[in-house]
């Protein structure tokens, strides 16, 4: 009793003290929070999600001498995949975990603060591992959303729950676990905005905007056409018109789930976010372009209205969701400075879009031998190859299975979730990519409740005896891939990049690898012991530059990865927090 008494005494002053220094987080340092050295208060490390640090003082002259810290082992059995992004806040880092659960640890030491589990009902259905990838903070309070479709606040100095909203019905096949957006507005203030998963159940896809403070829903909008917004508790507008790309009632059912968040744009005041597959995966069930799913949409954040949608992947048959990050960036072409954002789709091109208006600038393919479309036309529309979409059921002589393709690249994409990153210094996005395909054919499929709802099936194969994983430097104003880093494995980690030259990732081999940011040339290599499936980040203490960045290998790729899952399968799990420092002395050589 008395060494428990003397523990519960020493968290409680660890908590007295953070408390004592720590100030609620302001909607103008979200805003603002690229600049910001010494906190990350924002997944990204600023709402655009450029994930550039204007540090320096670790560079690529001293980053060999980069030391591990400390490290946070999240505990139990609840390892799996740990895709996690932290927030650091005076001197706390905030990281979450799979099965939903998140930490409050001291930033110096790796002494935990508080601890959050969320008690998950039976019958969650998370379609690609337990994960959970980043919390949010504004105020006094850190939000972060779990795979039962909810969105919880809690306390930031002592973890208790402030408000528990649902954002849909898991039984249905919803699940959530994108680190929240939050966005200034003026009519509302601060809003707290997140999408959903589950593309694989029938859902529907959608956005909704919630009151910090009270966890109150202000507007929602579904992104398939013939559904309805909401805002300020009543119907607002249809989202397209009905019918339009869409037959029958296949729209009721049509996927598009909204399942990596979102980034924000001060400049123009817009929210964007990436949709994912229509549903059912059998392309010949919904004959038509299937609004708005695999596409990217700007949306007013004050009354959640769509301004632009670009489709990257219209009548999509291969799962290449359209969610991965759009980032705004400001480009210079032509003597000119264009206000442009980027994104690395799941289909293997690489698009730059005006982000005013959603209008289609360049693209290219970031990774080789595509086979389901030609190029691109003039406005970015893929031009298909028809004999690589998977063939009708309907017109095998069984009706059970369709023709066969073998389709590059495989659903699981030329990039994923994964974070790209882009240099105010460089001017280049750094992509984490991955090379391979997939035997892919249909089959016959009708909607059920809580039931998957793919209509085909699928085996995934590398393409390269050397690699699967590519981490590409791109220039955006040119389309030129500057330079390559090839990895043995699939690369399923974020990218950071520095003012100090530097681009940072993981493998899930366990490494931690930093790269020159002009040439590629491998820095730096330390092994934490299991698959790094995060986004690092970067933090300034005590006079010293800190990285950290999650550990524990999972996520989709061992679960859907057919024959590639097989090469990993030795690959070990794990799940902590690592931190790295520069020590002072090393800094000053």
């Amino acid at each position: 009793m008395k060494l428990k008494a003397l523990l519960l005494a020493g968290a409680s002053a660890l908590i007295l003290s953070h408390s004592a220094q720590a100030e609620g987080v302001t909607i103008d340092e979200i805003v603002n929070d690229q600049a910001s050295t010494a906190d990350v208060v924002s997944y990204g490390l600023g709402p655009q999600g450029q994930r550039f640090s204007p540090l320096a003082t670790v560079n690529r002259d001293n980053v060999k001498g980069l030391v591990p810290a400390w490290s946070f082992s999240f505990g139990g059995e609840k390892q799996r995949g740990q895709e996690s992004q932290a927030l650091v806040r005076d001197g706390v880092i905030y990281v979450t975990g799979s099965y939903s659960r998140i930490w409050a640890v001291d930033a110096k030491t790796g002494t935990e603060i508080w601890q959050y589990d969320a008690r998950l009902p039976e019958g969650i259905l998370p379609c690609c591992d337990v994960i959970n990838r980043g919390a949010a903070i504004l105020g006094d309070k850190v939000y972060f959303v779990t795979l039962d479709a909810k969105i919880v606040a809690l306390n930031a100095k002592t973890g208790d729950v402030v408000w528990r909203k649902t954002i849909a019905d898991y039984e249905a096949g919803y699940s959530a676990t994108a680190a929240p957006l939050i966005v200034p507005t003026e009519a509302h203030g601060p809003l707290i905005i997140t999408g959903n998963s589950g593309g694989e159940f029938g859902i529907v896809g959608s956005v909704q905007a919630r009151n910090p403070e009270t966890g109150e829903l202000v507007w929602e909008r579904p992104v398939i056409e013939g559904h309805m917004g909401m805002l300020n508790g009543a119907e607002s507008t249809m989202t397209g018109t009905l019918n339009e790309s869409w037959p029958g009632d296949m729209w009721k059912n049509g996927g598009g789930a909204t399942w990596l968040g979102g980034t924000y744009d001060p400049a123009t005041k817009l929210v964007y976010f990436g949709t994912g597959n229509p549903a059912p995966w059998n392309s010949h069930l919904r004959p038509g372009d299937n609004k708005w799913t695999s596409s990217r949409l700007g949306i007013n954040p004050e009354n959640g209205e769509i301004v632009w949608g670009f489709q990257t992947t219209p009548h999509d048959g291969w799962d290449f969701d359209g969610v991965n990050e759009f980032v705004p960036f400001d480009m210079e072409k032509d003597g000119q400075t264009v206000q442009a954002g980027a994104t690395a789709d799941r289909n293997g091109f690489f698009y730059v879009l005006d982000r005013t208006n959603g209008k289609f600038i360049s693209g290219i393919p970031f990774v080789k031998n595509i086979t389901w479309a030609s190029g691109l036309d003039e406005n970015g529309r893929p031009i298909y190859v028809d004999d690589n979409r998977p063939g009708n059921p309907s017109e095998a002589a069984d009706g059970k299975k369709g023709k066969d393709v073998f389709a590059v690249p495989s659903f699981l994409g030329g990039k994923n979730w994964m974070p790209i990153a882009y240099s105010q210094s460089t001017k280049m996005f750094y992509v984490p990519s991955n090379e391979w395909g997939m035997d892919i054919w249909n089959e016959p499929i009708t909607y059920k409740k809580g039931a998957a709802y793919l209509g085909a099936g699928f085996t995934i194969k590398p393409i390269f005896d050397d690699h699967i994983g590519s981490l590409k430097a791109i220039d955006p104003a040119s389309g030129e891939i500057k330079w390559e880093y090839k990895n043995k494995a699939p690369l399923w980690a974020g990218v950071l990049t520095t003012a100090g030259g530097l681009v940072i990732t993981g493998t899930p081999e366990g490494f931690l690898k930093v790269f020159n940011d002009e040439t590629g040339e491998e820095l730096y290599s330390f092994n934490v012991g299991t698959g790094i499936v995060s986004s690092p980040v970067t933090w300034e203490q005590d006079g010293e530059q800190w990285i950290g960045v999650t550990a524990g290998w999972g996520g989709a790729v061992p679960l859907w990865g057919g024959e590639v899952a097989k090469i990993v399968a030795h690959f070990n799990q794990g799940g902590a927090f690592w931190a790295f420092r520069l020590p002072k002395q090393m800094a000053a050589n």
